[in-house]
């Protein structure tokens, strides 16, 4: 089957209906939440305001998942002030109970970001998950930066073939992003290189501390730049260079716990945001049978990604991709190729 042949199948398994309404998009008054302004809230005047907005919460949904302890402590507002904000933007997005049903209704309009591979996609029922956290871990040269710069490029596509019709954030901690490799893939998709480039924001990481203040920055320029994908190329890198020893193990934790949530809450935030980022693996040695290689950033990474993908060498340019845990996906395992051109089956 062709690869064209082969969206075509797939897209009308998928069966997208766009243009059908938002099961969450209206309050009870019937007023279209995006009406509503952080400034619409009780007690938000210039001062509170600018001090909100200084912290990346430009919306109120933004406003409606932080909490209290961040506003109180790095924003600077009284606790009675913080507890007022969260309980209207909670009410205005209304995020209470809802029934399993409604939450199905939203889940089957979303539009996955395609990988570039047929298998790939058909592993991840329909590719990529916008609201969710993908991990990407493996050993070097298993493709976890090749994929990250095809999702770059694949995200720019339009919705009928598997794209999400935004731009991409890429935060790469370890020098690893090339313009070159983007040409390529985009060229092979007969897409204009230059427009392509253009519409991937990238910001080079040179600390972990220098990492977590780029990912607290991006809430502010995803909406005005149409971001639809973020990437973090890897994750755990500094935080391993600079956390060295026992002894500084638990607060390395504790930092890369708050990093994970902070990605997390954008995905929420921001529904039709992907999140992927890659991850380092280290070896067992007690392990005499099986596979000794594992993850680094221990529970805390394990429990913080939504989707986690094993990626290993097959024969030649295949690669092996494995999915160790998702919610709604058996653990299973599927081969692609890196080509010249990029991901494909």
């Amino acid at each position: 089957m062709s690869n064209s042949n082969s969206k075509n199948s797939y897209y009308s398994v998928m069966e997208k209906k766009k243009g059908k309404p938002d099961p969450e998009s209206e309050d009870g008054n019937n007023i279209p939440k995006s009406s509503y302004s952080l400034r619409d809230l009780p007690g938000v005047g210039d001062a509170t305001l600018k001090k909100l907005k200084e912290a990346g919460i430009v919306s109120i949904r933004t406003l409606a998942m932080y909490p209290l302890r961040t506003l109180t402590g790095e924003v600077g507002l009284g606790i009675k002030t913080a507890e007022k904000l969260v309980k209207a933007a909670q009410d205005v997005e209304k995020m209470g109970f809802k029934s399993a049903d409604r939450i199905w209704e939203k889940r089957k309009l979303l539009n996955m970001l395609t990988t570039g591979s047929h298998n790939f996609d058909e592993l991840l029922r329909g590719g990529i998950e916008p609201g969710a956290l993908t991990e990407l871990y493996g050993e070097y040269r298993t493709g976890k930066t090749q994929l990250a710069h095809q999702l770059c490029v694949n995200v720019q596509l339009q919705y009928e073939v598997g794209g999400l019709e935004g731009n991409a954030l890429y935060i790469d901690s370890e020098g690893t992003f090339r313009p070159e490799r983007i040409i390529q893939m985009a060229s092979a998709l007969d897409l204009d290189y230059n427009e392509v480039l253009k519409k991937i924001t990238v910001g080079r990481a040179y600390n972990s501390d220098h990492q977590i203040l780029l990912i607290r920055e991006a809430s502010k320029i995803i909406e005005e730049k149409n971001i639809k994908l973020i990437i973090v190329d890897s994750l755990i890198g500094h935080f391993r260079s600079e956390y060295i020893g026992r002894g500084t193990l638990a607060t390395r934790q504790q930092i890369l716990n708050t990093h994970i949530h902070d990605l997390l809450r954008l995905s929420e935030v921001h529904e039709e945001l992907a999140v992927v980022f890659t991850n380092q693996v280290s070896s067992k040695p007690d392990v005499f049978y099986g596979n000794p290689t594992i993850h680094t950033g221990g529970h805390i990474v394990a429990h913080g990604s939504t989707i986690r993908i094993f990626l290993r060498k097959g024969k030649g340019e295949q690669r092996v991709a494995k999915v160790v845990d998702a919610p709604n996906i058996p653990e299973s395992d599927t081969v692609f190729t890196i080509t010249e051109d990029g991901i494909k089956d």
